[in-house]
């Protein structure tokens, strides 16, 4: 059953924002008790209603609001309708990174909803899983992704061999141009600043070389950009957080059977909400606030949305 809006914000402040950002804990509690912005709210596309991409546009409008007070009397409603959720969390690739190196390499990358395409560069950022560290040859300045691991996590014990990379977006960001790459900043929570570093230092390894991202849809162009893959490679597909955008259930079973109409391994980290019957397969719940990692469908770990932990699951 759909959430109204107050419901949404709510959980959004509960299961999202508690415990990562206090700020906007507070201001999605606000939101969910303001009849006037509910009303301006409710005026929009359901897609552009999201909390994330409200307090992003009023950041990006007017800079970060110091409280609940500053932050209602901000109108932003066209930032909204220009703009669209479309963080590009690179620290997301130590959640990836255990799965990627259980598969035969080369491997060839392809995402979906890539945005910039920061996650399709995970062989050249360093990280740090509690102490095991791994960093790439000849790097300059890489982002080091600190994750805390939990359970029998194959560590890897190199980085991936990427032979090819990809991504389609509705809207691809152009990670040379200052005006896109400013509203990825936005997007970014204003009382974390370690995530902001890990964007800026990951944007400058992009711009170095920057990845393929086409525009497209991941319905209908995710075959012909897959088959411009090397035959000798393993075709990764992949998503993060990206088919919860996707409202319809049917549009996402339709994307599961075209995924596997390829010869490729797919990996999904996205809300468990997201793909029910993966996560109807586990005897446990998902922890609150957590992604369900899966390969092929089959649940593998739960993993922080920003990357900082990955617990992979004993009955994987």
């Amino acid at each position: 059953m759909s959430m109204t809006l107050p419901e949404r914000y709510l959980a959004f402040a509960r299961d999202e924002a508690a415990g990562r950002s206090a700020l906007y804990e507070a201001f999605s509690t606000g939101v969910a008790r303001d009849a006037d912005l509910l009303s301006l709210l409710s005026a929009l596309p359901s897609a552009k209603q999201q909390p994330n991409l409200l307090f992003a546009a009023a950041k990006h409008t007017f800079g970060v609001q110091p409280d609940w007070p500053a932050f209602r009397l901000a109108a932003f409603s066209a930032t909204m309708m220009a703009r669209s959720t479309q963080t590009n969390e690179a620290a997301r690739c130590a959640t990836l990174l255990p799965a990627l190196m259980q598969l035969p390499q080369p491997l060839a990358l392809l995402e979906v909803g890539a945005s910039a395409g920061l996650c399709l560069l995970p062989d050249r950022y360093a990280y740090d899983f509690d102490g095991h560290r791994l960093t790439p040859e000849n790097a300059v300045a890489p982002p080091r992704f600190v994750c805390h691991v939990e359970g029998a996590i194959p560590l890897p014990q190199r980085l991936p061999q990427v032979v090819w990379r990809a991504g389609l977006d509705l809207d691809p960001i152009d990670v040379r141009d200052d005006d896109q790459c400013g509203w990825l900043e936005a997007l970014v929570w204003p009382d974390q600043e370690q995530r902001l570093h890990h964007l800026r230092a990951a944007l400058a390894v992009a711009r170095r070389d920057p990845p393929t991202v086409l525009r497209g849809n991941l319905l209908h162009d995710l075959a012909r950009l897959a088959a411009e893959a090397p035959r000798h490679a393993t075709l990764v597909v992949f998503h993060t957080a990206v088919l919860g955008y996707v409202s319809a259930q049917a549009q996402r079973d339709a994307f599961v059977r075209s995924v596997g109409t390829l010869d490729a391994v797919w990996i999904s980290n996205e809300s468990p909400g997201v793909f029910p019957d993966i996560a109807a397969r586990l005897s446990m719940r998902v922890p609150r606030g957590k992604f369900l990692l899966a390969v092929d469908g089959r649940p593998t770990a739960f993993s922080d949305p920003h990357g900082a932990t990955l617990n992979w699951i004993a009955e994987a």
